[in-house]
């Protein structure tokens, strides 16, 4: 009996499969979280919603509700819409600039230290390296979107009453369906985000400069809101990327309005289907000399 035969017997038929390992995961979403930069501006995010509260604490809110950013009138009545308008201030460019950030500089960042060829060559395709990286930087995106969302509400109910919250539909709920809500709403920000990192992952394989990366990404973003706020240019809209990012309002109704919603994460789900194929196309076809 050869050494083959041997090999491919009924020992070796019920030898159990490797587990799939997830080392390269957790080393990645590691260097994401310590980094002192992603660190630090996971820290001004947190920053804002406290900021917002004490302003409102220290100086009446507006007279006029439409003054000011959403939700800022009713946070003397209830600390929940702390977290509301803290996520609605972030969003048009402090939560875009952050993911532009980690997903720009996610394989970009790799080339420029020069490390990116030592990854390509252990045992696992470009394929799951690219699926680590977005991995990775859809868990900044959550964690963005929840910090901004758990400290407004801690805040809040620390210096304003808390209690039933009033939705945009006039009804209102109990505080934990309230805070069950405001729990959708930091999803779908993240939701949002998830697309804009799918962008930046792709813009990172064209270039070997980090920095150009982010502020390409983060450009990208900023020239997407602009277009969005152009009535001549409504028959874009429906296309921009950044178009359905404050319909999480449709979460605050009672019941539930699914459209805008549902558009939203269609819309985003399509750019990611899009942008992570040619990052995908791009890496895998890449020659990295660096």
């Amino acid at each position: 009996m050869s050494a083959v035969d041997v090999a491919s017997g009924p020992a070796a038929a019920h030898r159990p499969a490797r587990a799939v390992s997830t080392r390269l995961l957790r080393s990645e979403l590691g260097m994401v979280f310590r980094r002192r930069r992603n660190q630090v501006m996971l820290a001004v995010l947190a920053l804002i919603p406290i900021v917002i509260a004490v302003a409102v604490r220290v100086a009446a809110p507006p007279d006029d509700p439409a003054e000011g950013p959403p939700f800022l009138y009713a946070i003397a009545g209830n600390g929940v819409f702390v977290a509301l308008t803290a996520l609605t201030v972030v969003l048009p460019l402090f939560l875009p600039l952050a993911v532009s950030v980690v997903s720009g500089d996610a394989v970009a960042g790799e080339a420029s230290l020069g490390t990116l060829r030592y990854l390509l060559v252990v045992p696992v395709s470009r394929a799951r390296v690219l699926a680590v990286k977005y991995s990775a930087a859809l868990a900044y995106c959550l964690a963005a979107a929840l910090t901004v969302a758990a400290v407004g509400a801690t805040v809040g109910s620390l210096l304003f009453p808390i209690g039933p919250v009033t939705l945009l539909s006039g009804s209102q709920v109990s505080l934990g369906a309230g805070l069950g809500r405001l729990l959708l709403v930091a999803l779908y920000v993240a939701a949002m985000m998830a697309g804009l990192a799918t962008i930046g992952l792709f813009v990172s394989t064209l270039t070997e400069s980090p920095v150009a990366a982010m502020a390409t990404t983060a450009v990208l973003a900023v020239t997407s809101q602009v277009l969005d706020a152009v009535p001549q240019l409504g028959w874009l809209h429906p296309w921009l990327f950044s178009h359905y990012w404050l319909d999480y309002g449709d979460l605050l109704r009672d019941p539930i309005a699914t459209g805008g919603v549902v558009r939203g994460l269609l819309a985003t789900g399509a750019y990611a289907l899009v942008f992570g194929a040619a990052a995908w196309s791009r890496l895998t076809t890449k020659d990295v000399s660096s």
